[in-house]
């Protein structure tokens, strides 16, 4: 068992060593020029070596000790108002396992991505959004207090709408993003809301003083019912926005538009199970309020259910991972809802290796299934497993349809969920445009930047030569 203070060192260095990288390579494109693939990459790739062997260390240390729970003090952010927000990070069992599969499978995908993206003209920018990636989920796993948390989970989230966009040269990419990112958006608001009332409920939040303290899982929080549920309902709103729980994980297919190492990184291995360790972390809160691990354990089986009938139709390996990553998220939740926290944590680090390496197969392996399904051109529909054993033939004619359409639950978000956001976000935009334009006297501009008015004068201006010829007619008549 090392000393606390190496420690603590050891897990500051995991989590700022890409960050140091990002930092670098940043200022470097920004003011200077892009550098060589090699240089990119080797910047990138060595922080990330650095940031897995000082987690591999501090993992061997967290086994020799299980029962360590170590609060690591990195100072005060800023401080307002009688608020003060503490930098610290949280050596346990949990984080140690999670820092190290974080790490491991950064490097993994970058290693992957040298010759994956080859002369790519965004080479540069993938692996600077790897290292602001790699900072926002080891602070995110590492983190000691909840508001620490969040900071990491929006540097999660919107490196993973850009690389979403990645080829944003095409628009399949960058509506998919939209999706991502209106979908992180709404559910990010349960986390914010959870932030707040931890800090009314428990005056705190950091996880030690909330918690008690105790080696994890630890036993039930020392908070009131009512307000478990009401903290518990609000994190797993956000843990389902990010790890595509049904109804809202439609966004899951439509994120593989991205780089294939992207995908294996977020949505095969680590970004997908960021909702999971929310839970997991949040496990002394699920004790406290069987109401609120019941809601997690159902949606869980519905997302499992789903996933499965909908991944077994699916043309493309891609999507069919996609949906097979949900289904067993959705498993895992079960697992949590159910008590079983330490199972959930073996399922979640074993499932985040097995996809990471079919993700970063996909290229290839489309190409095989192609050619298997050539060979099988002739044959009926693909069953659903025991499904077409127990069911009625219409029945599983019907389930057969309806996970081809998804169960229409992409059409339903994207009219009632989708839509009117993107509808309110233009009225927003329009608001905008008109009161800047009436507080600085300018003209208001169209969003394409022609004037207003002139642009509504070249249309009138238009239509009334089309006019002309009616009038001269009615004229000679």
């Amino acid at each position: 068992m090392l000393p606390d203070l190496v420690l603590g060192k050891l897990t500051a260095l995991a989590v700022l060593s890409p960050a140091a990288a990002f930092a670098a390579l940043g200022a470097f494109l920004l003011l200077l020029r892009t550098p060589g693939e090699r240089v990119v990459s080797g910047v990138v790739l060595s922080s990330l070596s650095i940031s897995l062997a000082a987690s591999l260390v501090v993992w061997g240390s967290s086994v020799l000790s299980p029962y360590a729970f170590l609060p690591v003090e990195l100072g005060h952010w800023f401080e307002a108002s009688g608020y003060a927000f503490d930098v610290v990070l949280l050596v346990d069992r949990l984080s140690a396992t999670m820092m190290v599969l974080v790490s491991m499978i950064a490097l993994v995908a970058g290693r992957f991505s040298v010759a994956y993206l080859h002369r790519e003209a965004g080479f540069a920018r993938f692996f600077l959004l790897l290292a602001l990636f790699s900072v926002g989920m080891l602070a995110l796993v590492s983190a000691g207090s909840l508001d620490l948390l969040f900071i990491g989970w929006e540097l999660v989230g919107v490196t993973s709408v850009l690389l979403v966009a990645f080829f944003h040269e095409r628009a399949a990419p960058a509506r998919a993003a939209l999706r991502v990112y209106i979908t992180y958006r709404l559910c990010d608001v349960g986390l914010l809301v959870g932030v707040v009332l931890m800090h009314e409920i428990a005056g705190s939040s950091r996880f030690g003083e909330v918690f008690g303290g105790a080696a994890w899982p630890g036993p039930a929080a020392a908070i009131s019912a009512s307000g478990a549920t009401a903290l518990a309902l609000c994190l797993f709103l956000a843990a389902m926005g990010k790890s595509a729980q049904f109804p809202l994980g439609s966004w899951l297919p439509r994120a593989m538009e991205g780089p294939t190492p992207s995908s294996a990184l977020f949505y095969g291995a680590i970004s997908i199970h960021a909702g999971v360790y929310l839970m997991l972390r949040a496990a002394p809160v699920l004790e406290r309020s069987p109401a609120a691990s019941a809601a997690v354990a159902v949606v869980g089986a519905l997302t499992a259910v789903h996933g499965t009938l909908v991944g077994r139709v699916q043309a493309d390996v891609k999507s069919a991972l996609a949906y097979a990553t949900m289904s067993q998220v959705g498993i895992i939740f079960v697992e949590i809802g159910l008590g079983y926290y330490r199972l959930a944590l073996v399922h979640l680090f074993a499932h985040a290796c097995l996809r990471c390496l079919q993700m970063l197969r996909a290229p290839s392996a489309l190409r095989d299934a192609q050619e298997i399904r050539a060979a099988h051109a002739g044959d009926p529909l693909p069953h659903l497993g025991i499904a077409s054993r127990l069911l009625p033939a219409p029945l599983v004619r019907r389930v057969y349809w309806l996970a081809l359409e998804r169960f229409h639950v992409e059409a339903l978000q994207q009219r009632f969920i989708a839509a009117p956001c993107m509808r309110l976000g233009q009225a927003f935009d329009r608001f905008e445009r008109r009161w800047v334009a009436a507080l600085s006297g300018v003209a208001e501009r169209e969003p394409g930047g022609a004037v207003a008015g002139s642009a509504r004068g070249e249309r009138a201006g238009a239509a009334a030569p089309a006019a002309a010829p009616a009038g001269a007619k009615g004229a000679r008549s």
